[in-house]
């Protein structure tokens, strides 16, 4: 399964800590085996079911919100390194784990992608967090995946929270708006 989880995400090497780069892997490896879908299935089903007939693949909003968010943290460290600082690989790993809860929220039936029991009882920040913590992800990535949907709109997010958090809108709200 790490194999296919390192496939998945080359975005892992951009981590610099070795041990947040192998918490977060470890996190996304212990969901993929605890998931009714298989890792190759991210590949193929909606990022979100809250737009009827998602063009876009979870895969590729999930890895576009890293791309975004890292270079988003990159441009605001150039800007304003000197007066807040943002740590790097915690919006890293924060934009890789945001949707991490995700695949225990669907299942496949009948080659279509729904929303599962557990995934009506429990929005993907919370089964998210459950497993970052257990994998030993340190709290202020847990924040950012904690924080990054709706949920997070009753908290103060940190800074590396608000990044991810925009990014992961900035690759949503369009597809939003386009299904009217």
């Amino acid at each position: 399964m790490r194999e296919a989880v390192e496939r998945l995400w080359p975005e892992l090497k951009w981590i610099q800590d070795s041990g947040l780069r192998e918490s977060t892997t470890r996190t996304w490896v212990t969901v993929m085996e605890r998931s009714p879908l298989k890792p190759e299935d991210l590949n193929e089903i909606p990022f979100t079911l809250l737009i009827p007939n998602c063009p876009a693949t979870f895969m590729e909003h999930k890895r576009c919100v890293v791309h975004i968010a890292r270079k988003s943290a990159e441009a605001m460290d150039e800007f304003f390194g000197k007066s807040l600082p943002i740590d790097l690989d915690t919006v890293i790993a924060g934009a890789i784990l945001a949707d991490v809860g995700k695949p225990l929220e669907y299942e496949i039936v009948d080659g279509e992608a729904r929303q599962s029991e557990r995934g009506k009882a429990l929005r993907h920040p919370f089964t998210g967090v459950a497993v970052a913590m257990e994998c030993g992800v340190p709290d202020a990535v847990c924040h950012i995946i904690a924080a990054h949907a709706a949920e997070g709109d009753l908290v103060k997010r940190s800074t590396e929270a608000t990044i991810v958090h925009h990014a992961d809108f900035m690759s949503y709200l369009p597809f939003k708006n386009l299904a009217g």
